[in-house]
């Protein structure tokens, strides 16, 4: 994914309810962009094409044949740019297209301040807002699809059942005394296997998942309370204080009674 998002604007025009595109197709030698506020319009860039509405930005390289027709009358944000670090050629492909942002209040925060400046953007100030707003949009287009992807990848990644119910059994039993081996036998797996196929879905060992839920229990009860530790240690699932104050340290590197007068306002 593209780190740079920044940008020189060229143009910008605001199409209000167009019934139709004056050109059908047509190459240009910017950036382009149209960003749909309402109505819909089909579109064909290279191989990709679809239908876009509101939410949806369509963004084609330079050079490239833009194809597009209009469902329905449009309204919509039209934009040229170049990009102020020029993408390689593969990451070219990866930002055209179309982009969709489900955020649509906050889309239109951003279409109300680019309609304001409007399309004198040759001069500051208007230039510079331009250039904020759109490298606004990019990173609001970016964040989304990011969170797509992350989506995605989680869906097809998704834990095995069982792992979950021992995800669960762990979470209901993490402040209390457990021995692993009754999550195993529960399971009808060795505590080798249990260990090995949790790791590969949560990227952490049980031990670790109920250490993490007892260390951050600890540090609530030690902002939040005046409570003595072995108190705090034993609402944490550890036998005393002594104890809980050597886990602590060695994970977090900090005391229990440093952490407290750090958290202390």
């Amino acid at each position: 994914m593209r780190i740079d998002w920044s940008l020189r604007p060229l143009a910008y025009m605001y199409w209000f309810k167009k019934k139709q595109f004056q050109l059908a197709q047509d190459t240009d030698p910017a950036w382009t962009m149209f960003a749909v506020e309402r109505g819909r319009f089909a579109y064909r860039i290279g191989p990709q094409s679809g239908e876009a509405g509101f939410g949806d930005i369509v963004v084609c390289p330079p050079g490239t044949v833009f194809h597009r027709r209009a469902l329905s009358p449009l309204t919509f944000h039209f934009i040229k740019f170049d990009w102020a670090l020029a993408p390689v050629p593969e990451e070219a492909d990866g930002l055209g297209g179309k982009w969709t942002v489900h955020d649509g209040e906050r889309l239109m925060s951003t279409y109300r301040y680019m309609k304001e400046i409007g399309g004198a953007i040759r001069q500051e100030p208007a230039l510079g807002r331009m250039k904020h707003m759109m490298e606004d949009l990019w990173r609001l287009m970016e964040i989304e699809r990011s969170r797509a992807e992350s989506a995605a990848r989680s869906a097809a990644d998704a834990p095995a059942p069982d792992m979950e119910e021992a995800r669960k059994w762990l979470l209901e039993r993490a402040y209390e005394p457990l021995a692993m081996r009754a999550l195993s036998d529960a399971l009808g797996i060795s505590p080798v296997q249990l260990t090995r196929r949790f790791r590969a879905a949560y990227r952490t060992t049980p031990t670790e998942f109920v250490t993490g839920l007892r260390l951050g229990r600890a540090c609530r009860l030690l902002e939040e309370t005046t409570q003595p530790l072995d108190w705090i240690a034993q609402q944490c699932g550890y036998e005393n204080g002594f104890y809980l104050s050597r886990v602590f340290s060695a994970k977090l590197g900090i005391t229990p009674s440093a952490h407290r007068r750090l958290h202390r306002v």
